[in-house]
């Protein structure tokens, strides 16, 4: 039975407060023996919570679900999903459970939600735990893409539970603790549009307005108001995840948040060598979640978001929902415009090109801008499949007169050092900006392997270590040259990550 402990956390829960069709009161289950493998400091603070008395036994059982904070009622979320394109009416949190939400340092309602808590109504025959190499990587790349300046949820704790999991083979349990601007998702939509009170979508789609984009509250067109924001939120997070090579493997609408932060870091990871087709996923035999398929698969996640939104949107118009597709699907088409605005941004600024500038070449007579040098970049990318980070900081050591740019790319390069030199700045300072965009340390994948290997034997030293470097990931320091090679080509070549279910 889990116990109660002094308030650790300030909780209050207005989701089940406004949306209770969407929650479902549930415990988590007792483990046996937890202890704390991975904390958040930083993140402690943020949430209003001593650090130390989190550390402590009663901090660690909250972390481990043996103990719920007084007055607080832990939720397990009800959603539905496309997933691999396929819907699926009824899924929610089978292994996770929401322990409320609280008022961070910067004045945000945040939820801290665990993961791995145990069985629930929606586990599907699941066993609701997860184990201790899934959950340290979720930590760990969480991290990693906040150090990156990515939109994100991220990690509090990791606690081992004591049991041994079995998957493939038995594996340490493990809890994680994270921390969330919101887990409402598209998939939180599907569901609430089909249950039988048909003003659930609509007070779904207030309580969202109210929390996550507040600035549209009252407005008389909110509906559609927010759609587009969160069409432009996930064009801009998306854009982000091109820049960096980062690709989450399971975009399925149960994992698009409305927020636009980064969730559920499973079968997830960052492309060593360039190539749009790289899919890391163990689930993703078609490749439908690649590298390169990211924008349109938000696209194809935002339509089914549009169509739950389409009933309210059309009464608050007082037309059939039939006549406002067009609209909608107008509405819809503007995310790629969106989504390529924010790439170019993007890629402007890792070749160490003002925004100013760009936009003045743009009236140039051509009319091109920047376009035709962005697009032979990608050609020359996907032709000859460098490293992607390492190719952005060469470029930056070239204009510092150091060699390094492959060969193949000196057309290229000629090309954007003449586009520089229109700009007429000093290439040691376009240099500097460079690197302080285009990062020199990311979780390179055999490095995480190594690190995840360590940990589940019970040798924490190398996940610590590699979580250091990632917190700093645009400073190029002395004696981590290892933390920025790629991967040998044949761990690449049979690389895959699993969701850990």
């Amino acid at each position: 039975m889990t116990s109660t402990v002094t308030k650790l956390f300030d909780f209050d829960n207005t989701l089940a407060a406004a949306l209770p069709e969407l929650v479902l009161p549930w415990q988590p289950v007792e483990v046996p023996d937890p202890q704390l493998v991975a904390f958040n400091a930083e993140m402690a603070a943020a949430v209003s919570v001593d650090p130390e008395a989190l550390r402590g036994e009663h901090g660690v059982a909250v972390l481990a679900g043996n103990a719920v904070p007084d007055g607080t009622e832990t939720m397990a979320m009800a959603y539905a999903g496309h997933q691999f394109g396929s819907y699926s009416p009824r899924l929610g949190d089978g292994r996770a459970l929401l322990l409320g939400e609280v008022i961070d340092a910067d004045g945000r309602r945040v939820d801290i939600h665990l993961k791995g808590s145990g069985r629930t109504p929606f586990s599907r025959g699941g066993d609701g735990k997860a184990t201790v190499g899934p959950m340290l990587r979720e930590f760990l790349m969480a991290e990693a893409m906040h150090a990156l300046g990515v939109p994100t949820g991220r990690a509090l704790a990791v606690v081992t539970t004591g049991e041994q999991i079995f998957r493939q083979s038995p594996e340490p349990g493990a809890v994680l603790t994270r921390v969330a601007a919101g887990h409402l998702r598209v998939g939180t939509f599907e569901y609430a549009v089909r249950l039988e009170d048909r003003s659930v979508i609509r007070r779904l789609a207030d309580y969202a307005i109210e929390r996550h984009y507040p600035a549209l509250a009252g407005e008389q067109s909110r509906y559609l108001e927010f759609l587009l924001s969160v069409i432009e939120t996930q064009a801009s997070l998306i854009a982000r995840w091109m820049a960096v090579g980062f690709i989450h493997g399971v975009m399925n609408t149960d994992n698009m948040t409305i927020s636009g932060e980064t969730i559920d870091y499973g079968p997830c990871a960052f492309m060593d060598r360039y190539d749009q087709r790289t899919v890391y996923s163990s689930i993703d035999h078609q490749g439908r979640y690649a590298f390169g398929n990211q924008p349109t698969i938000a696209h194809w996640n935002l339509t089914r978001l549009a169509e739950t939104l389409l009933p309210v949107i059309a009464e608050d118009h007082g037309v059939e929902p039939e006549s406002l597709i067009p609209v909608l699907s107008e509405v819809l088409d503007g995310f790629g415009d969106r989504f390529r605005a924010h790439w170019a941004d993007g890629m402007r600024a890792k070749l160490g090109l003002s925004a100013q500038a760009a936009e003045a070449s743009d009236a140039d007579a051509d009319g091109d801008g920047d376009d035709d040098l962005l697009r032979s970049l990608v050609e020359l990318l996907q032709e000859h499949r460098p490293d992607y980070t390492s190719f952005f900081r060469s470029l930056a050591r070239s204009l510092r007169g150091d060699e390094g740019v492959p060969e193949v790319a000196a057309t290229w390069v000629a090309a954007w050092r003449e586009r520089l030199a229109a700009e007429d700045r000093n290439p040691v300072e376009v240099a500097a900006a460079m690197d302080a965009v285009n990062p020199i340390y990311i979780p390179r994948n055999h490095l995480v392997d190594e690190a995840l290997a360590a940990a589940e034997s019970g040798d924490m030293g190398p996940f610590d270590e590699l979580l250091s470097v990632l917190a700093d990931p645009f400073t190029e320091r002395d004696g981590l040259e290892r933390y920025a090679q790629p991967a040998p080509e044949d761990f690449n070549r049979t690389f895959r990550t699993f969701c850990g279910t």
